[in-house]
């Protein structure tokens, strides 16, 4: 690759000015150093995956050293033990990238990095390429399936496929990687997220916090919140509650709000084309755009159901599995959740479901899905609440994923080790 051989041959002469300033940490020799690349720390997969990974490295006596744009984790980050650095990855610029990949470099030998784990497709292009001028491991996590519109986008795409171990946090992530990179299907590990139950505990939740979220969505009492999770992107698919939110009134349904509690990055036209949307559909009066809460826990424990109505492959994701968590009823699309994870008819027998699921996209099946959940006696909802529970908790509740990634690590590292 030409951008590659460029850094490589420009690498030597960078000076100390272009590494970030921060002091260095002394670490036992040891620990492994991981380098983790992450376009920010505010929300989503990436930036939670991140904060999770120091936490299984620093809990086993290594080091995350985790560059991103930086966001409201950091303090997570800080608490986990890792060291944190502001670079900004998450730009898309060709300069950029490469002069990050001289940065990612000097890091890397600064603090004795032994691998560079990527986490999304910015900082992937810069990781790789301080990797392979540093002669060190390079790794990287796919949390959900990327559009290939045009074979620009699947060059851009394809750096996630490149690491000599290719992650995937579930089966039909997996699939799709294989599918679409036939090179990468031997390097590719399924390592499923993992979720804090001691934070998502609905035992744990009172009902004076599940009052106080309420309050500040001014929803009243006798109304059924239905929580969209996902931050405000065109890929999550709000707008695909919003039309069946308008059919769900034209069918006479009362005392129901819909409350969007994702994340608006403000990097597109979206949110004013979804707001656009609603006045349109005559829906302002049932639903609300509130961001993410400050009690997440409390958040999902207000909501009747959780929905997650993503129209681009998202595998297992993380809120979902918290939702499920929290004992909530969940309806996903299709590609929100795999089937291994949220049990639904007529895949399974009523009696096993632990919630519903839709076509992508198709806001008649979410709204008949809706309707199905909202009519069903309370006593109903809270058995598949109960279920996903016990489903989350027995998949996700071990501590295996986090011996996969150290396995994982110390594979991959051995090898520099040797020549060290």
């Amino acid at each position: 690759m030409a951008i590659i051989s460029t850094a490589a041959r420009c690498a030597d002469g960078m000076s100390s000015a272009d590494c970030p300033d921060a002091p260095i940490e002394p670490v036992a020799a040891s620990a492994l150093v991981v380098l983790i690349a992450v376009p920010t720390l505010e929300a989503g997969a990436a930036d939670e995956g991140a904060v999770e990974l120091a936490r299984i490295l620093r809990a086993n006596g290594h080091h995350a050293v985790v560059v991103s744009n930086g966001g409201r984790l950091e303090p997570s980050l800080a608490a986990s033990g890792a060291e944190t650095m502001r670079v900004d990855v998450a730009s898309r610029s060709p300069l950029a990238i490469l002069h990050n990949a001289f940065v990612l470099k000097r890091v890397i030998a600064q603090r004795r990095c032994a691998i560079v784990h990527a986490l999304a497709r910015a900082p992937a292009w810069s990781a790789l390429i301080a990797a392979r001028m540093a002669g060190v491991p390079f790794v990287t996590t796919w949390y959900n399936g990327f559009r290939e519109q045009n074979i620009f986008k699947r060059f851009y795409n394809g750096v996630m496929a490149r690491g000599e171990r290719v992650i995937a946090v579930s089966d039909q992530i997996a699939d799709a990687i294989a599918a679409r990179y036939s090179g990468a299907s031997g390097r590719i590990v399924v390592v499923p997220s993992r979720i804090d139950f001691g934070a998502f505990d609905p035992a744990l939740v009172t009902p004076q916090r599940i009052a106080a979220v309420r309050s500040g969505w001014d929803i009243g009492a006798e109304t059924r919140a239905i929580v969209v999770i996902g931050r405000i992107l065109r890929r999550k698919g709000h707008h695909v509650v919003v039309r069946a939110a308008r059919r769900l009134k034209e069918l006479g349904l009362r005392n129901f709000t819909f409350v969007f509690v994702g994340e608006d990055p403000g990097r597109s036209s979206y949110a004013g084309e979804l707001w656009d949307l609603v006045l349109a559909t005559q829906t302002s009066d049932v639903i609300r755009i509130v961001g993410p809460p400050d009690d997440l826990p409390a958040a999902y424990s207000a909501a009747t159901a959780i929905v997650s109505p993503a129209i681009q492959l998202e595998g297992s994701e993380r809120s979902v599995l918290e939702a499920m968590a929290m004992a909530r009823p969940v309806i996903t699309s299709d590609l929100a959740a795999g089937s291994e994870t949220v049990l639904a008819p007529p895949g399974v027998a009523e009696d096993r479901m632990t919630g519903l699921t839709f076509q992508s996209g198709d806001d008649r099946e979410l709204a008949a899905a809706l309707i199905r959940l909202l009519s069903a006696p309370e006593s109903v909802r809270l058995a598949v609440g109960r279920r996903g529970r016990e489903r989350v908790v027995a998949q996700f509740a071990t501590e295996e994923g986090a011996t996969q990634m150290l396995a994982l690590y110390v594979e991959l590292a051995r090898p520099r080790a040797r020549l060290g």
